[in-house]
């Protein structure tokens, strides 16, 4: 498959106007399909970008032979469903987040695309956000050493879904970012959550991801906080770092502190001293990350390339989710991820 794409986009409501403008833009888009079942968002779709062509039938986009993937930006429970006809008509996928609703989905879709060759992406977007990268980068350089922990708090007022609590809202994002910036894999997981306005939805849950080395990590998540707070701390051996979403000019500060223990005999088993060194913010790329991903799914589709948000990393975050929900059913209980 050569030259540019045609795309088909599925779901014109609160996430689909971006994705919309950002295929768009793109040079390696030859022509954009939308799709909603309600005619008033097609409209909007066609006054903001009159080139592209609208429709509410769904089966339209699936089964023509002029459109070479579909963008799934629809709720988490017509993904499976939606994802699995598009790839049953050979075409690319391309899934907002979460992937699936189960593992047992995710890893059906997975087997499908791999026997049909085609790609499947899913929308984990900050790993293309320039804070994202340059954290990776750190860790690859080896700049903060072995890591220790790995804690993020994503909280807010609102916006409550209707169709999955709190942990299946926000945590997508934090897990698939754990996922890309540490290499080795979680064997464990414990969660606990409460609904304080549904009685099966929790709208605050707390989730620890225990590793088979010494890291651990840990995510707050609410939609019931008087502040937004979009904050992650990484602790490693040599350096830390702060990573604040909401600051516009230094999201990532670098922190040259760390801790030294040595053993001694006598009087203390340990000695424990603290090093504190320079603070500093190193440059991050300015980028609209929709965009770089938008990009990034036609050129892996082009260049038969597998991309670091396939279906495999949008696996390991359902399988993660999955177990937190049951673990925060079982009042905490580690569910393990592996065997």
């Amino acid at each position: 498959m050569q030259g540019a794409l045609s795309i088909g986009v599925i779901g014109y409501g609160y996430w689909g106007p971006n994705i919309v403008r950002n295929f768009h833009g793109l040079d390696s888009v030859k022509s954009l399909f939308v799709c909603d079942l309600r005619s008033d968002a097609c409209c909007a779709a066609k006054k903001n970008f009159p080139s592209v062509q609208t429709t509410t039938d769904v089966n339209t986009i699936l089964s023509s032979p002029d459109i070479d993937a579909v963008a799934v930006i629809t709720p988490v429970f017509t993904h499976y469903d939606l994802a699995k006809k598009a790839l049953e008509n050979g075409k690319h996928v391309f899934v907002e987040k979460p992937f699936t609703s189960t593992v047992a989905q995710a890893e059906e879709l997975i087997e499908l695309a791999e026997k049909k060759h085609l790609q499947i992406m899913v929308d984990h977007t900050f790993l293309f956000t320039g804070a994202v990268r340059k954290i990776r980068e750190l860790v690859d350089k080896n700049v903060l050493g072995d890591l220790y922990y790995y804690d993020s708090m994503r909280v807010n007022l609102g916006l409550f879904q209707h169709d999955v609590n709190v942990i299946w809202d926000l945590a997508p994002h934090d897990l698939s970012i754990m996922d890309y910036v540490i290499d080795e894999k979680p064997e464990a997981i414990s969660a606990h959550g409460k609904p304080h306005f549904s009685k099966r939805l929790e709208d605050v849950a707390f989730i620890t991801v225990f590793f088979g080395n010494n890291i651990i990590a840990h995510f707050n998540v609410s939609w019931i906080s008087p502040v937004k707070v979009r904050t992650t701390l990484i602790g490693g051996e040599k350096s830390m770092v702060v990573w604040n979403d909401l600051d516009a000019d230094e999201k990532i500060r670098v922190y040259d502190k760390g801790v030294k223990v040595t053993n001694r005999k006598g009087v203390y088993d340990l000695l424990v001293s603290y090093r504190s060194g320079d603070i500093w913010a190193p440059k991050i790329q300015q980028n609209e990350a929709l965009k770089e991903e938008a990009q990034y799914f036609i050129d892996c589709i082009l260049q038969d390339k597998r991309p670091i948000n396939d279906g495999h990393a949008g696996l390991r975050v359902v399988r993660m989710m999955e177990a937190s929900t049951r673990s925060i059913h079982d009042e905490g209980k580690p569910v393990k991820l592996r065997g």
